[in-house]
Formats: structure tokens, sequence, C-alpha cells
């Protein structure tokens, strides 16, 4: 069989980092890990090919190519899943979907040959099999979790590394949190399942020997799901191969705001290699973050526990989020403060929306306040619920926080703060890496010199460079994520 795998493209938003790629002369951040996944779950005498519409394009050459067009996608990839179908059902071929977009609105695809939902480790084998009989369903799905302790290699050799600026790689799925607002736990339950340490080495090594060196992410939604796991075996095997390997890789996660609990854990996971984690703040309001179960977040001081893990030497990425109904007018001014203070470089601010299956779509359903479908993407603008708040207040006050946050005064303003603060505990291996020579050159040019932002760019690029010359690299990255960053939230000086 010809197998082609696609990957749907993503919107210009805050993750896609459209506008910075440029600099580093890369086509998307992240590669497709799911499909990469699933083609190794398919039988190896098959041919495989990938087409990520983040990076190349789908010709109708490839699609008249396949026997049969393998779609996953999550619900801000919609549209172009959409068109995709659309491709394939014009030239008569068979599609194959699965990943979260198809399994939170799977009513939207009867006219997809065959639905593969949940999760691929339990429903794609029993597709497999009925299509080696000639008996093949519509529609496969679970209500189990899946052993991802048998969860294959990703089929990397398909793949054109040299496309992204990050590989990636699943240790756990799952969270044992409950917030209001997310979908993570419908998806994947609250009892995390995690890989063997065996199969996080194998899967470091197979990136390794295909030739890899810099960021890999940790995809879990929460890394620390299990505590006791990673201290015990996880992090101290990763730490052990990046000493051996001589710390070919720099590391980063998603994480809950607990972490800063534990002293152990930091120190381990930063000996691993681990430079930065994405948290979900959310909100410095109390009685927001009690409206919306945020239980981890509740009764401490956010910002102290910020500095705790910034001070253990991993720089954290914070979410935030706007249009809780506890939220009072004065939410904006105390959340631009708040993000300000904490020196979250990379701070992204959202509007609540009620993802499908979550407690908060039932409770706004209950009350007659949903809209519309959540489309993934929190940063348009766009709630598919009606607020408590008045919508042109919350807009007009979400649209200030933007633009103050990622104005150049206080966006480096909020550099220069973190990198006072930032003593990274682990000696980073320098790679030269020609793409990342070239990204000073065009950030020189593109915001020191026609930019906006050429004053502040110029001030932190000089007290960067003699104050602290190790972190030098990441105030220039820190530069051009602020290029991309006015870019999607159309924020100036």
């Amino acid at each position: 069989m010809n197998i082609l795998l696609a990957y749907p493209m993503y919107p210009d938003t805050f993750w896609s980092f459209k506008h910075a790629l440029k600099f580093v002369s890369k086509k998307a951040s992240f590669p497709p890990l799911g499909l990469l996944t699933v083609a190794s779950m398919l039988p190896a005498d098959w041919n495989k090919k990938l087409i990520d519409l983040n990076a190349t394009r789908l010709e109708d050459e490839d699609i008249f190519w396949a026997d049969y067009v393998f779609i996953s996608a999550m619900s801000i990839q919609s549209d172009s899943a959409d068109e995709i179908i659309q491709r394939c059902k014009k030239l008569n071929t068979k599609i194959v979907a699965g990943g979260p977009l198809f399994t939170s609105s799977s009513e939207y695809y009867n006219d997809v040959d065959h639905l593969i939902l949940n999760e691929a480790e339990i429903t794609l084998p029993q597709f497999l099999t009925d299509l080696e009989k000639g008996k093949t369903k519509q529609k496969y799905t679970s209500e189990n979790w899946a052993d991802i302790e048998t969860t294959p290699l990703p089929l990397w050799g398909i793949l054109t590394m040299n496309n992204y600026t990050s590989m990636n790689l699943q240790y756990s799925r799952g969270c044992p949190y409950d917030c209001d607002f997310c979908d993570i736990t419908v998806l994947y339950g609250r009892k995390p399942r995690t890989k063997t340490k065996e199969q996080i080495i194998a899967e470091l090594d197979i990136l390794y020997y295909s030739g890899w060196r810099g960021p890999v992410f940790f995809v879990d939604d929460n890394f620390i799901g299990n505590k006791v796991k990673l201290k015990k075996e996880i992090l101290p095997a990763i730490a052990g191969w990046m000493e051996k390997r001589k710390n070919p890789f720099y590391l980063n996660t998603e994480a809950s705001i607990n972490l800063a609990d534990d002293e152990q854990l930091m120190q381990l996971m930063v000996k691993a290699g681990f430079e930065a984690v994405f948290i979900g703040i959310e909100s410095p309001n109390e009685e927001s973050l009690v409206e919306c179960n945020k239980t981890q977040n509740s009764n401490r001081d956010l910002i102290s526990s910020v500095k705790k893990i910034q001070r253990a030497g991993l720089e954290v990425q914070g979410g935030f989020i706007v249009g809780f109904d506890n939220d009072p007018p004065s939410i904006f001014e105390k959340l631009t403060s708040f993000i300000q203070e904490s020196g979250i470089v990379t701070a992204m601010v959202g509007l609540l929306n009620a993802p499908k299956g979550t407690r908060l779509q039932k409770r706004l359903e209950d009350e007659g306040r949903m809209l519309k479908d959540f489309n993934g993407n929190n940063t348009d603008f766009s709630m598919n619920f009606i607020p408590r708040m008045d919508l042109k207040i919350l807009l007009d006050g979400y649209q200030k926080i933007l633009n103050k946050i990622y104005s150049p005064k206080y966006y480096y303003e909020r550099v220069i703060k973190f990198l006072k603060d930032f003593e990274p505990k682990k000696k980073k291996v320098f790679h030269l890496n020609p793409n990342y020579i070239l990204a000073l050159f065009k950030s020189i040019v593109k915001l020191g010199i026609i930019g906006e932002e050429r004053l502040y760019y110029w001030k932190l690029f000089f007290w960067s460079l003699f104050k602290k010359p190790q972190l030098f690299s990441l105030a220039i990255l820190f530069t051009i994520y602020g290029f991309h960053f006015r870019k999607i939230s159309g924020s100036s000086c």
C-alpha cells in the first residue's frame, strides 16, 4: 500500500512563531509527532510519505499516489483539514482521520471514509485487522486508555528534520488536575500514563543518531504528573544520557505551578538539560482561579512560585486567560502588572473559551450561554460563549493587555528583568549553527536598523553582551520572539 500522511496547516497564531521562523530559515516549529508515531504502527512493507503542510506543499500527485491519506489534526487546524479532505474526495482517494480534532468532533466528519478515534494504540490495530479482512467500518472508537509502554518509536526516517526548529517526544499522557476549561482530561484522562525510561532513552537515541542537535520539546501536557517516577527513574536516566552524549539537546516542556514546591525535582530537571517550562498561570485573580477549579494555583503567591522556578535555572513561559465570570474590571491592569513583575518574557494571553466535553462547556450550556464550538485559537479575539463582562469592555481590555506587554518598551524591560535574575545552572555546550548566526545578522538589520524597536534592541544587545554574555544568544532569541508577538497582536511603541 501507498500511504500519504498529511498534516494540516496551522493558522498564524502566538504559538506558530511564523514571523520568528524567518530569522532562522526554518519552515515550522515542531514536526507532527502523532503522525510519525502512527506511521510506525503501520505495516513495515507499506510505502509511507509525510507531507506537513506547514513545511511543504501538498500536490495532487501526492494524493493520486496514495491508496489512503491519513490525516491527524488539532481543532485549530480544522480549516486546513477540511481543505485536505475535500481535495481527497475530489480525487477519489480514501481518507483515514484521527487525532484530537476528529475525536472531539466526529459528528462533523461523516464524509471521512474511516475515523480512527481516541488513542491510536487501541483503535488503529482494529482498523488494520478489518482492512486485511476486507470488512472495514467508518468509525473506530474506544473508552479505554492506551498502555503507552507499547507505543513504538516515531518513524523519524520519513521526516526532513532541517525544516524544523525543534524536535519533540512524548513521555506521558493525562493530567491529575481537572481545570474546568481544559479538555486534556477529556481526551487523555486524569491518571498520568507514562513511558519507561528505556523508551525515553531509545527516543533520544534515535533523534541523536538521525543527526539532530538542538531543542527537544517534551509535549506532555503536564510533565510532572507522576513526580515519583520522574525523580527516581526518568530524569536520572536522561541526565546520564545527556552527559554521555555531551549535552546535544536543550530540553523544554509543560508543567503545573506546583513544580515550584519541589526543589529536588527542579534540580533534577535542570541537571537533565531542561531549560524552559511552560506553566498555565491563567489569572492573578484568586476568585477566577477558584471558579475554573485551578486548585494547584489557588492560595499561593504566584509570582514567588515563578521566581523560585526561575532561580532554579528554568525559564518560565506563562499562559494567561481573561474572560472568567469572576474577572473584575481591574483584571486587565492587574494581569499586565503581574506579567511585568514576574519577568515572564513569553507570556501568552488568551480569551477564555469552552472546548467540547469540558465542565465549562456543560455549565455554560446549562446556563444557555454557549454560542458555537471552540476553534482551538484563544488569541483571535473570538469567544464561543456569552461572557459575564460586557463583550466590548472585555475585548478592549484584552487588546490593551496585548498592546502593553508586547510593545517594545515593556517587552524589552521584561527581558532585561528576567535576564538579570536568571542564572542557568547547567553549562550549555555550544553547537555552531549557521542558521543561528544568520538569525543574529537578520535581527541586527530587521530589528536594530529598520525596526521600530531599534533603541530598545541595541540597549539589550550591549547590556547582555557585557553584563550577561552567557545569555547573549537567549537575549537575541527574545528579540526575535518579540517581533513575532507584536506582529500577532498588532502592538507597537
